[in-house]
């Protein structure tokens, strides 16, 4: 019977009272607040004031004296069973009337007795300061009813009740402990208030945050959800609508670490399943993607799974062909792979990355990686592990050194060593060390005029990387100085190989091959830079001369070619279709006799900023056949010419959109 009432009395109060009375060692000595009741209280008062009327006892000693072997073992043996309050609880001295009856006790030579009154008297007063922590509850309004203030209970009142327990029968016991338990459900009821409050305010957040990513405002909606989370953390749609939010914000794999959380409180959550799933898919997760999208049920169609099944079959191939060094094929399959909803998967862009270093196509390899969504190291290594995230870095750190980020590579290099002690990551360190160091002392040496001594650093870091471009540009500078013309162009052109817009490579073999006479290979070299580059004057200065050299060359008459004289009047539809079927660019201006001035006033401004492209100019009076021609109609106008062919016409009066036209079609 006495087991029966234990128990609904553990299931009322939640954690078991039952077992709070069991629990000796626990109670610390501290004055309580207040009663439970008026009749124990009133008892109470008048026992405490009866002991205030005694006096304590004047000689403590007596009492030892008396026993003093058992008592010793006594206090020994209690101290075993009760250790010392927590910190948090100052000790009490012994009160008078312990010593009364320790005395009295003692006084009857019954040493048993007096260990059994002290023990159930430290039963009693743990069970008293157990309950006074238990049945501190908040008032509720509308729904407590009476209760308008915190009840407390007070450690004198509590003791009453717990001596009561500890020394009456179980039949007894039990009838007591039922007497309070309708405060226990009091205190349940309380609780569950509160969790319903808390959890309704998180629902409330959450839908909130559904509304603002409805409207694509990922920043508040992630707000609103992260405070959802905060209220109550073990909801998993609150997890999977965050993942949902940050998958707007591009941050992918934050994502997936919310997601995962998801479907860890809820493994059944098939919605949160087919949300990981498809950033799986999108970060070329193939076979992660294919498990979670058999876990998401109806929300999965054929075209997921076999959008995942697709990629996992490139990313086979891809692993393949590295293992074998078939770059092409890498190359291949690592764009299919990509195509194939893995567009914003690392390691697939940077296995495109590798082919096209191996390729020696390090401008595009460049682009690439460069184009890769920009994940932090540690969110890699969580995602990839450490092996993944360090062959990230090696890559990136050979692909910085193609593009003269020395510094940068070595950094890159670096942080992959600590993640991967490999040969291969070793070997990129070293390499990237290698580089930077032939570099940094090359380009000193050059300041000092050590033109042969610079250009030995410069290949002793190509020995290391034999086609980095900044390297053999370095070199061909060291080169032409000491007059080593064809050797300065031999580096120039493999480096133009590599790095196709590298323009100070460029402009080196322009000059070089200048030096050498050359001049249509210079020319070819000053136009494509001239096309990039239309406003530079010194670009413009050295195309002019060359195309000069180039003239005089093929026995042409250039008597009346003057460096910043592009502008042209035509004076024959002979002279008019030479420069207009010359190779680049030509703006010709159709205008009246007398109304020329503000055209040709815009022309000589523009054609200073543009040396390389011919201006001419037509007087529509002179030259009616030309006009009629080229389709005029009204006056003055501009009309752009590329090979000979009209592929612009301006108002005459739209003076930023010719300069804007200029720039446009020559570059």
């Amino acid at each position: 019977m006495a087991q029966t009432a234990k128990y609904t009395l553990d299931a009322e109060f939640g954690c078991g009272l039952g077992g709070i009375f069991q629990c000796r060692s626990l109670w610390p000595r501290k004055s309580s607040l207040g009663a439970i009741n008026n009749t124990a209280g009133k008892e109470h008062e008048r026992d405490e004031s009866k002991l205030k009327q005694r006096k304590p006892l004047q000689n403590p000693k007596s009492l030892t004296e008396q026993e003093p072997k058992l008592h010793a073992k006594s206090t020994e043996k209690t101290a075993l069973v009760h250790p010392k309050p927590p910190p948090n609880h100052e000790s009490e001295p012994p009160r008078p009337s312990d010593a009364r009856r320790s005395s009295t006790s003692s006084s009857t030579g019954s040493s048993q007795e007096f260990a059994n009154k002290r023990r159930q008297q430290r039963n009693s007063a743990g069970s008293a300061d157990e309950l006074n922590k238990m049945l501190v509850i908040r008032s509720q309004s509308g729904q407590m009813g009476n209760i308008s203030k915190v009840v407390t209970t007070t450690r004198s009142s509590m003791k009453n009740i717990g001596e009561e327990v500890s020394s009456n029968t179980p039949k007894r016991r039990n009838s007591i402990l039922q007497s309070y338990s309708s405060m226990g459900n009091i205190v349940r009821r309380a609780n569950d208030e509160k969790r319903r409050s808390r959890e309704m305010n998180a629902e409330v957040l959450k839908e909130m945050g559904n509304e603002e990513y409805k409207q694509g405002r990922f920043e508040e909606a992630l707000s609103l959800y992260n405070q959802a989370i905060a209220i109550d953390p073990s909801k998993a749609s609150y997890k999977s609508n965050k993942s949902a939010a940050l998958t707007g914000l591009g941050r992918s794999m934050e994502a997936v670490f919310e997601c995962r959380e998801a479907v860890l409180i809820e493994p059944s959550y098939q919605r949160a399943h087919h949300r990981l799933a498809t950033l799986y898919l999108r970060l070329g997760e193939a076979e992660k993607a294919l498990y979670h999208y058999e876990q998401s049920g109806p929300q999965a169609n054929s075209h997921d799974i076999a959008q995942a099944q697709a990629l996992q079959a490139h990313i086979l191939v891809c692993n393949e062909a590295r293992k074998l060094k078939e770059w092409n094929i890498l190359l291949k399959e690592s764009a299919a792979a990509i195509s194939s909803y893995a567009d914003l998967a690392p390691k697939i862009h940077t296995l495109q990355g590798e082919a096209l270093l191996r390729l020696h196509r390090h401008e595009e390899a460049y682009t690439t990686i460069m184009k890769t969504p920009n994940f932090d190291v540690n969110s890699c290594t969580k995602f990839f592990g450490p092996v993944g995230s360090a062959y990230l870095l090696m890559i990136r750190a050979q692909v910085y050194m193609s593009g003269g980020r020395f510094e940068d590579a070595v950094s890159a290099a670096q942080i992959a060593a600590k993640l991967d002690s490999s040969n291969e990551v070793a070997m990129v360190l070293r390499k990237a060390r290698a580089v930077a160091l032939a570099r940094s002392s090359g380009n000193q040496l050059f300041k000092e005029s050590k033109f042969s001594a610079a250009s030995t650093a410069y290949s002793e870091g190509l020995e290391h990387d034999a086609y980095n471009s900044v390297l053999l540009c370095n070199r061909a500078a060291c080169r032409s100085k000491l007059a080593q013309y064809e050797k300065a162009i031999e580096d120039c052109s493999i480096a133009l190989n590599v790095w196709p817009s590298y323009s100070k490579a460029r402009l080196r073999r322009a000059d070089c091959n200048a030096k050498m006479e050359r001049w249509e290979a210079s020319v070819h070299d000053y136009e494509m830079l001239i096309r990039e580059t239309p406003g530079d004057e010194e670009v413009g200065r050295a195309l002019f001369e060359a195309r000069i050299q180039l003239r005089k060359q093929h026995g042409e008459n250039i008597e009346d070619s003057k460096f910043g004289s592009n502008l042209v009047f035509v004076s024959s539809n002979e002279r008019f279709r030479h420069y207009v079927t010359l190779p680049g660019m030509s703006v010709v201006l159709f205008c009246n006799r007398t109304k020329q001035n503000q055209g040709l006033q815009l022309m000589e401004q523009v054609c200073k900023r543009y040396p390389s492209v011919n201006f001419l100019t037509v007087e529509i009076e002179e030259h009616p056949y030309i006009a009629k021609l080229e389709g005029v109609n009204s006056v003055p106008a501009f009309k752009i010419y590329k090979n000979g062919s009209i592929v612009k016409e301006i108002p005459g009066h739209q003076t930023e959109l010719l300069e804007n036209s200029v720039k446009l079609y020559s570059s």
